[in-house]
């Protein structure tokens, strides 16, 4: 009898070959010894087996294989001992220290992209998804064996698997390009060089996945795990971090939207059309399962502070990290951690600051955009932090901006006798410190060296606030900013406003609504404020946009610093000089950067599936 076979051929297949002896079973067995029927027809060791999916498996000797759908997840990828986020490859933030990330950045990756590919100790993003995909497949073509199982828990597992095996693809799809959608399990003798899908392809598959998911979810009376608001066990399911019917729908509204974008779109405004369709289905079953956008005096809770919030249709619920957990290296700098040369952190650029309008609704992007504010008395570049959107002063630390236990943050220097002095969070003995003038706040938490916290952590995979901005921008493009979709209440303006409205900003300024392509700049920028930093939906976008050859071919600015006297040029009595970074921080696009490559010695065995441009 066949052993079960498992072993990435390629950069795109698993081979599996016919299983008798589950000592050898996928990941390992559940308990090696036990027999297929063992396995399949028994709960415990069935779901012990699906759920190696989201943890990953112990491997003989104890070692554990990490390859697990957190994979898939931004946060986990920013928490890695590589100390960079994907929005550090964009040209919306800059790493304290220059490691791969700046390598990366100036266009060079192939020799590095094992560390997303296979290493274990890293993030093997490539191999994971396909071991998923491997165990989902598995999964549903077994699930006939089963026994003394209710039908919901049936239900459940379909509706898991169908949902984690699109999800997974979705992740490959969007780092590497169009994939094989593999629906099966295949054994030793099919064929696994299998010809790609293009992406819009990749993109529809796994909108049918997500909805036959939803379809399982819904039978199973799982469109949502925990009671609505209100109702006890509210947010606290033991099962929390299980999809559900809401988040299939959410996640087949993003796929259709990534179809329709310009990078994949295969038929103009009819894919926007289906787009906005499936973001309007998905809002409004999120709003009648009771799940709704969180006041801004609770945005926060959408990514720290709590385990899960009600505008989340689908989270991960991270735990609690302390100001000195290693994880958070690649996120903070040394000098809130307390780490002289291990961490790194994540600083926003001038680029990113200026994306955050004024309270009015001025866009501040270009030089035009701030001389056009600065006649209208509501933008001061010498005083350049005040009456901003509510949302800059929780995403960002700037100067004099308050910081627990360091009062107002010093992002300066002062000139003493010809030498620069250097305010406490531009101490030149960190290795890690800003060179943009400015740290990350939003998803930090608060703990420091000197505020010893340990605050709860949460990933947003997905939240009903983008939902709404999913459907501002296709129902933009397919009807403009007035229209809707069909059975939709509301207008892409609407729906963009709603968002704004809910952050303290006022409505989009009649200047920017008269067309869609008005519109869509403001719609973008929206959404970049909206979702920067907690979900890695930046560097998606300005791929899927087609915008990543403009704006990552820079510059990339920060600001200058120095403190002076108080005067009437600099009524703050800090001098703002916007600089552009150093030429060794600075961006370089080429097309390869679309998609990452996969490993050389896999490329040699492709014949019928085409490998992405090596850079």
């Amino acid at each position: 009898m066949k052993k079960y076979f498992t072993r990435l051929v390629a950069a795109t297949v698993l081979l599996v070959a016919p299983v008798s002896c589950i000592k050898d079973f996928l990941e390992k067995a559940p308990e090696s010894g036990l027999t297929t029927t063992d396995v399949f027809t028994k709960y415990e060791n069935f779901k012990k087996f699906f759920d190696a999916i989201y943890e990953g498996t112990k491997q003989e000797g104890g070692t554990w294989r990490g390859y697990n759908i957190k994979l898939a997840y931004a946060s986990y990828l920013n928490f890695w001992d590589q100390k960079y986020t994907l929005e550090s490859l964009t040209d919306m933030s800059d790493m304290g220290r220059l490691m791969d990330a700046q390598v990366i950045k100036n266009g060079s990756i192939s020799a590095i992209i094992n560390k997303m590919t296979y290493d274990p100790a890293r993030r093997p993003i490539l191999g994971a998804m396909f071991s998923i995909i491997r165990i989902c497949n598995t999964t549903l073509a077994n699930i006939h064996m089963l026994k003394e199982v209710s039908p919901v828990d049936i239900n459940d597992f379909k509706g898991q698997a169908h949902f984690i095996r699109a999800f997974a693809h979705f992740q490959l799809v969007k780092l590497w390009g169009g994939m094989p959608y593999l629906n099966a399990v295949i054994g030793p003798d099919d064929p696994w060089d299998i010809p790609r899908l293009s992406n819009h392809e990749s993109y529809l598959r796994i909108a049918m996945d997500m909805d036959t998911a939803a379809s399982y979810f819904a039978q199973a009376n799982l469109m949502r795990r925990d009671p609505g608001p209100g109702v006890g066990g509210h947010l606290n399911n033991p099962e929390q971090r299980r999809p559900t019917g809401v988040a299939a729908k959410a996640i087949k509204a993003r796929a259709l939207l990534y179809a329709a974008s310009p990078l994949s779109n295969k038929n103009g405004q009819k894919d926007w059309e289906n787009a906005a369709i499936a973001n309007w289905e998905a809002i409004k079953i999120a709003e009648e399962n009771s799940y709704a956008l969180l006041p801004l005096s609770d945005y926060k809770k959408n990514y720290v502070g709590t385990t899960y919030s009600n505008e989340q249709l689908w989270g991960w619920y991270i735990g609690t990290m302390a100001y000195n957990n290693s994880s958070l290296q690649g996120l903070v700098n040394g000098v809130f951690g307390g780490g002289k040369t291990g961490w790194s952190g994540e600083c926003p650029t001038q680029n990113m600051v200026d994306r955050f309008e004024t309270k009015w609704g001025e866009p501040l992007v270009t030089e035009q955009d701030r001389e056009k504010a600065r006649l209208s008395g509501h933008y001061n570049e010498q005083d350049p932090y005040a009456n901003r959107d509510p949302r800059f002063y929780i995403d960002i630390i700037y100067n004099t901006a308050p910081v627990p236990g360091y009062g107002n943050a010093k992002i300066y220097y002062e000139m003493s006798n010809g030498t620069a002095v250097y305010g406490q969070l531009q101490d030149q003995s960190y290795a890690g410190i800003t060179r943009t003038g400015y740290y990350q706040r939003k998803t930090w938490g608060e703990q420091s060296v000197n505020n010893k916290t340990t605050p709860q952590h949460t990933d947003p995979i997905i939240r009903l606030g983008e939902l709404y901005l999913n459907y501002a921008e296709a129902a933009n493009e397919a009807y403009g900013p007035n229209g809707q979709a069909p059975g939709a209440n509301m207008t892409a303006l609407q729906a963009l406003n709603k968002i704004r409205n809910r952050a303290g900003m006022p409505d989009v300024q009649d200047a920017f609504t008269g067309s869609k392509d008005l519109l869509r700049d403001r719609i973008k920028n929206e959404r970049t404020i909206e979702l920067c930093f907690e979900g890695s939906h930046y560097y998606y976008d300005i791929r899927r946009w087609k915008d990543a050859p403009t704006v990552m071919n820079g510059p990339l600015m920060g600001v200058d610093i120095e403190k002076v006297p108080v005067s009437e040029a600099y009524p703050t009595g800090f001098k703002y000089v916007r600089v552009p970074l150093a030429a060794n921080r600075q961006s370089r696009w080429k097309d390869a950067m679309y998609y990452l490559p996969f490993n050389t010695e896999d490329t040699y065995k492709m014949k019928n599936f085409a490998p992405n441009e090596v850079w």
